[in-house]
């Protein structure tokens, strides 16, 4: 039985119980990044990978303060399209320098800025894109809130590969309903992780988990810059470093110490959230990195 097939069963064994129709915001809650539920990966390798496969939590995530207001869908939908593009043109660019413009590495200068909610947006307005699929990894090993919000928290993921060589990566990865789109879990809790990060065996990892699909995008959710060592080995792989900033509440000396820590080669701009326009609602603005630690280019 496929899993739409199922989904329909499960939804007739639901109204049966309780003899009212179950409401739609329960059958497929949507995402503000999709104009509408996708329920089959198009993708899956073999069965294992059908297996463990995971639906994402629309009203969950929107619950839990990862998606705006309903009514405010299209138009956080449109910011993150106009993030995503300059950073999908260069990760499919020709160019074959080193680091891999397509691992997007999503950082900030201090925790609070709101790193975390934008890589789930990111990664998932990215996987609308028809030709190519994102993997989101939960890079923050200490906090693991990618892999909490998503309740993979007790999976296998990127520490177990990095402790143990033995392990295949790919293996690790959970697919999800929504096309395009798999995660790779933290994994355990263990010491040491900033060597763990910066080591052959992280670079082995990311190398591989590009290699393997030549379309896929990587986005690393990441520790903040200046308070681990970890946030610091990681934008070391990075092609590309996106810099989350909390307008108003990021001192400007913070930022500017993080974007001292970003090569200009790996520019992916910053990402200014909680900006207030003249009517009072909060937008999430882009723009390239500035030399005074602003964003240029603001809408």
């Amino acid at each position: 039985m496929s899993l739409v097939e199922q989904t329909i069963a499960r939804l007739k064994r639901e109204q049966a119980k309780t003899g009212q129709p179950v409401p739609l915001s329960r059958a497929a809650d949507r995402s503000p990044h999709q104009a509408a539920p996708v329920l089959v990966n198009e993708s899956l390798p073999d069965a294992a990978s059908l297996a463990k496969q995971i639906a994402v939590d629309n009203a969950a995530l929107r619950a839990s303060g990862y998606f705006p207001e309903a009514d405010r869908d299209r138009q956080f939908a449109d910011q993150y399209r106009r993030i995503k593009r300059p950073l999908i043109e260069k990760a499919l660019s020709a160019s074959s320098d080193s680091p891999e413009p397509r691992v997007i590495v999503v950082t900030s200068a201090l925790p609070g800025d709101g790193k975390t909610f934008t890589s789930i947006n990111l990664t998932l307005s990215v996987a609308l894109e028809r030709d190519i699929s994102v993997l989101l990894i939960d890079a923050d090993v200490a906090k693991r809130h990618i892999s909490s919000i998503f309740k993979l928290q007790d999976q296998t993921g990127l520490v177990d590969a990095l402790v143990d060589e033995r392990l295949d990566p790919e293996s690790l990865i959970v697919p999800t309903t929504t096309r395009g789109l798999s995660i790779l879990p933290a994994g355990k809790l263990v010491a040491g992780t900033a060597e763990l990060l910066s080591s052959n065996r992280m670079r082995h990892i990311i190398k591989t988990l590009t290699a393997r699909h030549p379309r896929r995008v990587l986005i690393l959710d990441s520790p903040p810059l200046l308070v681990t060592n970890e946030g610091a080995a990681l934008i070391k792989i990075a092609g590309q470093v996106v810099l989350v900033v909390r307008a108003g509440v990021t001192p400007r000396p913070a930022v500017q110490s993080a974007i001292a820590l970003i090569g200009p080669e790996q520019s992916g701009g910053i990402v200014l959230n909680q900006v207030q326009e003249s009517t009072g609602e909060e937008y999430y603005g882009y723009g390239a990195y500035g030399s005074d630690g602003s964003a240029d280019d603001q809408p």
